[in-house]
């Protein structure tokens, strides 16, 4: 897409659907500033003159931001996820066979000077000696994830949650310091006279 740098040409439903997209996809205001094709101070005025503006720019990041949020819900509640289960087996020897003298021929056209070992190694190395089967579908339960529980806690319940605690104390602290009022020789004196 080529840049646009006039204000008037993203202040369209076009421009500003195609500026919701991009903060949607997580872009920074700096990115989305590339995008246009202007230096992000420039981007900031706009917003700040044009509601449109910051209103796509907040919609579209509101998106992502609800997705977020969602998924760290979930990886601290912990949910059941269905998986896809897979064997990979060998396939029959014939079958490789036929396969590789087929990748050989279509190669040999496709490179004309080569020599029959570098055809030969193509082709072993082009062509799958494996397939994947389908087991079927797998409810896998996944924990709680105690990271995002704690994140979460945090950030909703700061007061209950927070690691730092502050606690107030009313009324005085009444300390007795009988070193108080010695003097530094004194100290030193008292203090080699109990080793």
């Amino acid at each position: 897409m080529l840049a646009k740098s006039n204000i008037g040409e993203w202040i369209t439903p076009e421009g500003l659907l195609q500026l919701e997209g991009w903060a949607r996809d997580g872009l920074t205001d700096e990115q989305i500033a590339h995008n246009i094709g202007i230096v992000p101070s420039t981007l900031y005025e706009w917003k700040k003159k044009q509601s449109e503006i910051s209103e796509a720019l907040k919609k579209g990041k509101s998106v992502v931001d609800r997705e977020i949020e969602n998924a760290l819900f979930k990886r601290a509640k912990g949910f059941t996820a269905t998986e896809t289960q897979y064997k990979v087996v060998p396939l029959d020897d014939e079958l490789i066979d036929v396969r590789r003298r087929d990748y050989e021929n279509k190669w040999k056209l496709k490179h004309p000077g080569a020599s029959k070992q570098e055809i030969q190694d193509a082709a072993i190395k082009g062509v799958k000696t494996t397939r994947r089967i389908k087991l079927g579908l797998v409810e896998k339960d996944i924990p709680p994830d105690t990271t995002a529980a704690i994140f979460w806690l945090k950030n909703r319940k700061p007061e209950e949650w927070r690691d730092k605690h502050e606690t107030e104390l009313s009324g005085g602290l009444n300390v007795h310091n009988p070193y108080a009022n010695l003097t530094d020789a004194e100290l030193k004196k008292i203090a080699h006279e109990q080793k």
